[in-house]
């Protein structure tokens, strides 16, 4: 194995099954010394109570993080009715318990409220930015900052189970939704309140658990072995064209010029060398040319 002060040029992606009780930034850093990377990056934050999906991208993929940060994200939630706390999930203090008396009919109905667009407001304990600060330090100071709604879509709310207090939903939704707010406005919609006391993400975009890795099972392998678990970095880019090449064509590519394109103009493309590695993303333009918007670097 390398020496720990020797950061490899490692390009990749691995698809990390986050353990309990670790901040996304912790299990990106203890992720980043295991493969000795000199670069890396997580798609798309995990509250430290969350386990599941958490895509790490290594190297060049981190030009491309976009496509997953926008991507449809689906979970599995528990929910605790009867019982509010601060942060709206399980690791914050209790404000509040009331009676529950639920019926099924009626939790069916609540649940119809949340589907499709609706307006979402931010929980306080967040890392969205107020004037450069996260939300969490307002919050941390007994500060209440007042927080725009903002729209997000669920596309699917499924009620799992319900016995008594507790419920297990899963859930496919848009970028920028909280599970938690869900489980906080679903109580004070029926009344009792309640709060996130589980939530595993489950898929990604078209990525989902089958593909991912604990960290404990990757430190358990060989070096080669760990390595072997990483997605090529085209891997983020499979639902776009293909568009190959010839050495001319990729010279300029690189450079960052344009090259001639004789198919329809098209949002995006993958852009690859005659030789099939990955040079980029471009965007195939109406005026039959192919512009770089991002190069992989040494290709």
């Amino acid at each position: 194995m390398p020496s720990p002060r020797v950061k490899r040029p490692l390009s990749g992606v691995l698809m990390l099954d986050k353990a309990p009780g670790a901040s996304s930034n912790a299990a990106l850093q203890q992720a980043k010394r295991l493969y000795q990377a000199a670069k890396a990056g997580h798609a798309g934050t995990l509250d430290p109570l969350a386990t599941g999906l958490l895509p790490i991208l290594f190297g060049e993929a981190t030009k491309f993080s976009s496509d997953l940060l926008e991507a449809d994200k689906s979970y599995a939630a528990e929910i605790k009715l009867g019982v509010s706390t601060a942060t709206a999930d399980a690791e914050g203090e209790v404000i509040a318990t009331r009676a529950v008396n639920v019926t099924a009919e009626q939790l069916a109905a609540a649940l119809q409220t949340f589907r499709g667009d609706i307006l979402q407001t931010p929980p306080l304990y967040s890392a969205l930015k107020h004037a450069g600060k996260p939300l969490y330090a307002y919050a941390r100071a007994g500060i209440d900052i007042e927080r725009a709604p903002r729209r997000v879509t669920i596309h699917v709310l499924a009620l799992q189970s319900f016995e008594g207090e507790r419920l297990a939903l899963s859930v496919t939704c848009s970028k920028g939704t909280y599970i938690r707010s869900i489980a906080h406005d679903l109580g004070e919609l029926l009344g009792c309140g309640a709060h996130l006391t589980a939530l595993r993400r489950t898929a990604v975009g078209r990525f989902g658990l089958d593909c991912a890795h604990t960290l404990e099972s990757l430190e358990a392998m060989p070096a080669a072995e760990r390595d072997a678990r990483l997605l090529p970095v085209d891997a983020l880019l499979q639902d776009l064209p293909e568009v190959r090449l010839e050495p001319v064509q990729q010279a300029r590519f690189l450079q960052g010029q344009t090259v001639p394109w004789g198919g329809p103009a098209q949002a995006r493309v993958r852009v690859y060398g005659a030789d099939g590695a990955l040079l980029g993303v471009g965007e195939a333009e109406a005026g039959g040319v192919i512009s770089p918007r991002r190069v992989i670097a040494n290709a």
